[in-house]
């Protein structure tokens, strides 16, 4: 939630301002038409693929750290290096 408004901010801020780009007419519009098409459509994709992408990385990102924090706790089994180690059997 932290990053939500900053990316909404910068990503809206931008698509308005390709908005007339898009819509416009007069002289040369035929020009500039298709780069403001291609910008509004980039935008909405990148910013789709933006909000859901990002929360599904950092949950991965903690769950990988919560394994790493379990492995790091496990015991080890240290076996003394003359090898009388008890091995359970009698």
């Amino acid at each position: 939630m932290t990053r939500f408004r900053p990316i909404m901010m910068t990503t809206l801020v931008t698509l308005l301002a390709a908005l007339p780009l898009a819509f416009g007419s007069g002289a040369g519009s035929e020009l500039r038409r298709p780069l403001g098409v291609v910008m509004v459509g980039g935008l909405l994709l990148s910013q789709f693929l933006t909000l859901y992408t990002t929360p599904v990385i950092y949950l991965y990102m903690e769950r990988l750290t919560r394994r790493n924090r379990q492995w790091q706790a496990r015991p080890l089994d240290i076996v003394p290096p003359n090898g009388s180690a008890k091995t359970g059997s009698a």
